[in-house]
Order: C-alpha cells, then structure tokens, then sequence
C-alpha cells in the first residue's frame, strides 16, 4: 500500500466503542490523514492511550485487559487493508507495559488539529 494511492480526502481512522454503549459500535471516524503512516500512527497511539484509560493503580494485565474489552476503544485505519495497523498485533505489549506519555499522544497527529495555536497573519 502507497500513501500515493490515499483515499480522496485522505486516509481515515475509525473509533470503535468496545463497550457496546453504540448500535454498531463506532464513536467517530477521523480522516484527512495525509499518509498511511499517520493514519496507523494516531491509531497505534488512541489505542494505547485507551489501554492506559482503562489501567488501574495494582491491575494485573488480566484486569487490565477485561477492563479495556469492558470499557475502551479500538481503532482501526480504513481502507487500509494489510497496511493499516490492528490493536491484535501490539495489544499484549500495551497491556504487559505502561505506556510514556508521547506513546499516547494521538492528539500531536490529528489532523483536525493542524493549524491550531498558530498566529492568524495580521491583517
């Protein structure tokens, strides 16, 4: 898969409530991804920061994965086929270690983000 062949309006990222308190269980999509990559990258990075949402002071790892399957989010990179990252792959890594903040800050690629906090030119 080739950023070059990006889905118009770019790559997206669906939020999914594992909780079920959803129809069909999706919270939102988040698109505009300019590349593959970032779009994998925030979702890499909401999930880990959902898994460390859901971790508690003292939880063993079985604790924290029934909480996160009871009460968080996944999220996956649409259309993205065998190039879009899946939870499956990394999710025994984040239950078995606590994350670093920048390990959950999805918000830094968000690309409904860009151009917040910068200076409006003068006018």
């Amino acid at each position: 898969m080739s950023d070059f062949f990006a889905p118009a309006g770019g790559w997206r990222v669906r939020i999914l409530d594992l909780s079920g308190a959803s129809a069909d269980n999706i919270v939102e999509e988040v698109g505009g991804f300019p590349t593959l990559m970032q779009a994998n990258g925030f979702a890499r990075r909401y999930v880990r920061d959902s898994v460390e949402r859901c971790r508690g002071a003292g939880m063993s790892a079985k604790e924290v994965l029934d909480a996160w399957f009871a009460y968080g989010e996944d999220a996956e990179v649409v259309e993205a086929g065998e190039g879009g990252w899946r939870s499956a792959a990394e999710l025994g890594d984040f239950i078995n270690q606590p994350a670093a903040s920048e390990e959950r800050d999805w918000r830094a690629l968000d690309p409904r983000r860009i151009g917040e906090g910068e200076d409006e030119p003068d006018a």
